[in-house]
């Protein structure tokens, strides 16, 4: 049984749901991975002082902000943290080599950024030969250190065209840079589904012969949510997903009747009411993007000042592959969705021409990286199948 460590953490909430994916996939393989989740904080932090000193976790400040839409300024901040990063890497060095003797994984997948540089020195100290693989779940890096580094013992798995060739450039080998062909989405956005689509709708207070708009921003919403159903309230119905965010739903339901509208708070059933829609309406995000694409979806995304520096490339990448539109800003979201649903069949044409399997790719890159490194250290290698 090979042990697979996969760091995450839960800025954000993209990080840990690729982590719980690609888990979920690895265990299904025809001989199954010992698969161990890795929260990079609690190993960093095992005692949690920082939430004794402060009353939260890390990654609870970040996502509060994101809530509040309060990320402009992210990409001199981003600077800054890496900045505490380097001063703390003598620590942060110390504490991983001692976990990586304690715990002694076969092969590291990192799912974070910021953080390889300290995580590749320090495995390769503790145990030589153990291969390193980042998994980008970001469509490109935001160079430099965030994720891909200079360092050639660091395989990169990069979901687009453009990350390949980012890592390239910075000196890696060709056989260190593993294309997929996106992004890691759940397995349940790969599962056939049944629906009478007239009777849900019908059955969430929506009028069916009506277009149908899938407004999200992550597992935590935005208050930019409030905007976009106030400017459509006259003209498109919409489903609300706010995830975490209660207040945010509480908000939205107070809203004067205008169009129907469906608002829903945390759901594992996001596949099921994305089937529902037509089209997708939020924040560039790698995860929410790939999966509404995944579901048929043309999206309509913003990109200006309050865009996070490591989504800002994804705006590109919708208007490079023609899924649908992107704004400076959602003010003018009524007269965008009007212009998206005239040219709706064009822009579905160009979303069904997108083939995410990379869910499904990743444990053959991961099976291929560790036989190679085990045939380096003269460990037996195992046989495909058996």
């Amino acid at each position: 049984m090979r042990t697979v460590d996969l760091i995450y953490f839960n800025a954000g909430g993209g990080h840990r749901a690729s982590a719980l994916a690609l888990e979920a996939v690895l265990r299904e393989q025809p001989t199954p991975w010992s698969v161990r989740l890795v929260n990079l904080f609690e190993v960093l932090d095992p005692k949690a002082k920082f939430q004794q000193m402060t009353g939260s976790a890390p990654e609870d400040w970040y996502n509060r902000r994101l809530a509040r839409g309060w990320t402009i300024g992210m990409a001199q901040e981003l600077k800054l943290l890496q900045g505490l990063i380097r001063l703390a890497h003598p620590m942060l060095l110390r504490q991983l080599q001692q976990h990586w003797l304690r715990t002694e994984p076969d092969l590291v997948v990192s799912l974070v950024p910021n953080f390889n540089r300290v995580m590749l020195e320090s495995l390769g100290a503790s145990l030589p030969g153990v291969p390193y693989a980042t998994v980008l779940t970001d469509l490109a890096d935001v160079p430099p250190n965030f994720w891909i580094e200079r360092d050639p013992r660091q395989h990169v798995v990069c979901g687009t065209p453009r990350a390949v060739a980012q890592a390239l450039a910075l000196g890696h080998a060709p056989e260190q840079v593993h294309a997929t062909s996106g992004m890691i989405i759940r397995p349940e956005f790969y599962q056939p589904m049944r629906l009478d689509r007239e009777q849900e709708l019908s059955q969430l207070g929506l009028d069916p012969s009506r277009p149908t708009g899938i407004v999200m921003f992550g597992g935590h919403g935005s208050k930019a949510m409030l905007g976009i159903a106030e400017r459509l309230s006259a003209s498109t119905q919409l489903i609300l997903i706010c995830g975490h965010n209660k207040a945010l739903a509480a908000r939205l339901q107070a809203l004067p009747r205008g169009a129907p509208r469906c608002v829903v708070g945390f759901s594992t059933e996001v596949p099921r009411y994305m089937r529902l829609a037509d089209f997708f309406i939020g924040k560039p995000g790698p995860g929410s993007l790939s999966e509404a694409v995944q579901q048929g979806l043309p999206v309509i995304v913003v990109d200006n000042a309050w865009t996070m520096p490591q989504e800002r490339y994804n705006a590109h990448w919708v208007r490079e592959n023609g899924l649908g539109l992107v704004l400076r800003s959602f003010r003018g979201i009524d007269a965008a969705v009007a212009r998206l649903l005239a040219g709706l069949d064009g822009h579905r044409a160009c979303v069904h021409r997108m083939d995410n399997r990379a869910l499904f790719e990743i444990p053959q890159i991961l099976e291929r990286v560790l036989d190679e490194a085990q045939a380096v250290r003269g460990l037996p290698v195992r046989v495909s199948g058996a």
